[in-house]
């Protein structure tokens, strides 16, 4: 049965809350007007540093060999990437050679979920009701019960292994005969499982482990995830005394190691009953590993490194996508990456101006609280008016940002507008004396 909170929130506290409501809403509309105007700078320069290095970039056929000719261009170049970097967790004592090796946990918990419903009283108070319900879900981290509203579900959770996520990345890789730098690295996708083999003598001590655990919270459940880490420290982060040795499959097929307790089933390690049948406390480690391949690269050549390309107007450029893709799709797709970023905080900038207009103006909604039916007539005037408003400026920001940032492309626009507009305002006066004239006839 779900459980509910009523709050009840007087005339007095709501228009109180409202008058801080406004230097709050300022805030925003000055964090918006800001934002607008960064962004169209920011998406000026962009657009500036890539038509620049659209210029200069040189297509490489094979980069399989220093070309000291190279150095200090910005080149597009198809080549494998490859790595001797051993990548290691051990933690659980896993190894790979690889770009990258992740390792991704879930637990098995207890979640709380809420909804909230208000309504106004004549008088001007406020009514507002939460009602909690609870779900038993996968999550990315342990969550606290004993925060929970619902005193029947306070302290129901735990788990059998509290440990974090965790990426390794190696640090020597290289495109060809270039060696890349870490944020190149970083953007090699093509993730694939990395399955596990683990020694029965390290699956057997786990299992003793994670049962002598779940014996004893199943007795008295823990009031936190932390006590049971405590009982657990065999396989806590960075115990890896008792780590046997790991060795990866790499034909591709599935490897099932089952014990009471813990499950391996290709990459994913599993430590609870039943991985079909999952209880609160169990947890799921999924191994994954990019292994190197194929990738195409705009960066600049220096000496054997490879780096970022500096514009005139200081942005910087060094792109890899993996697989084999033209220079030209590269560009394009930086260009619409801008325009899709430039879009996403103008929406940003405009939901803050809106919403710090709506906290400056709140307060005319609230002080006609007393009367619910005349203040929800006000407020949704507010509203539009807020938006209309927050729309406009918004607008003006933007041309404003424009005129500044590219004056000629403005002034061309601005020109465009003007001479639209005194063609519509010429074309309607002729249009009604053509009607009077028929009328006259």
């Amino acid at each position: 049965m779900a459980y509910q909170e009523t709050k009840t929130t007087g005339y007095g506290t709501r228009v109180s809350n409202s008058l801080k409501g406004i230097g709050i809403g300022f805030l925003l509309l000055l964090g918006g007007t800001a934002l607008l105007w960064w962004n169209e700078g920011r998406t000026v320069q962009i657009t500036q540093m890539l038509e620049e290095a659209q210029t200069v970039a040189v297509h490489v056929e094979d980069v399989s060999k220093p070309d000291p000719s190279l150095n200090g261009k910005l080149i597009h170049a198809t080549a494998f990437t490859q790595t001797k970097d051993s990548l290691n967790d051990l933690t659980f004592g896993v190894g790979c050679v690889a770009i990258q090796l992740e390792r991704k946990v879930q637990y098995y918990q207890w979640v709380e979920h809420s909804e909230t419903e208000t309504k106004d009283k004549t008088g001007g108070s406020q009514e507002t009701v939460t009602t909690y319900y609870y779900k038993q879900e996968w999550i990315g981290n342990p969550v606290n019960s004993q925060e929970f509203k619902d005193p029947d579900y306070q302290n129901k959770n735990f788990v059998l292994m509290d440990i974090e996520n965790k990426s390794y990345m190696a640090e020597n890789v290289t495109f060809g005969a270039y060696k890349l730098p870490k944020d190149l690295i970083g953007s090699i996708s093509g993730t694939v499982p990395m399955e596990l083999s683990l020694s029965e003598e390290r699956l057997s001590e786990w299992n003793r482990d994670i049962k002598k655990s779940f014996e004893s919270t199943s007795a008295s459940t823990v009031n936190n995830t932390a006590a049971v880490a405590g009982e657990t420290s065999t396989i806590a982060e960075g115990d890896s005394v008792k780590v046997e040795t790991v060795a990866t499959t790499e034909t591709g097929q599935i490897v099932k190691q089952d014990y009471n307790y813990v499950h391996v089933n290709g990459n994913v390690l599993y430590f609870g009953k039943n991985p079909n049948n999952p209880q609160v406390g169990d947890v799921s480690v999924t191994f994954t590993k990019i292994m190197p391949g194929d990738a195409s690269v705009i960066a600049v050549v220096s000496g054997n490194n490879l780096q970022s390309y500096i514009a005139k107007n200081g942005k910087k450029l060094s792109v890899l996508t993996s697989g084999a893709v033209s220079m030209d799709e590269m560009f394009e797709t930086e260009h619409l990456s801008n325009s899709i970023i430039s879009w996403v905080l103008r929406f940003i900038g405009l939901f803050l101006v809106v919403s710090g207009l709506k906290g400056i103006f709140g307060i005319l909604v609230d002080l006609l609280r007393v009367l619910p039916f005349l203040a929800d007539i006000v407020g949704l005037g507010v509203g539009l008016i807020c938006k209309v408003l927050g729309l406009v400026w918004s607008l003006l920001v933007i041309a404003a940002a424009w005129l500044f940032y590219r004056p000629v492309t403005a002034g061309i626009l601005l020109a465009v507008i003007v001479v639209l507009i005194a063609y519509l305002v010429k074309r309607g006066k002729n249009n009604k004396k053509a009607k009077v004239l028929n009328v006259q006839m």
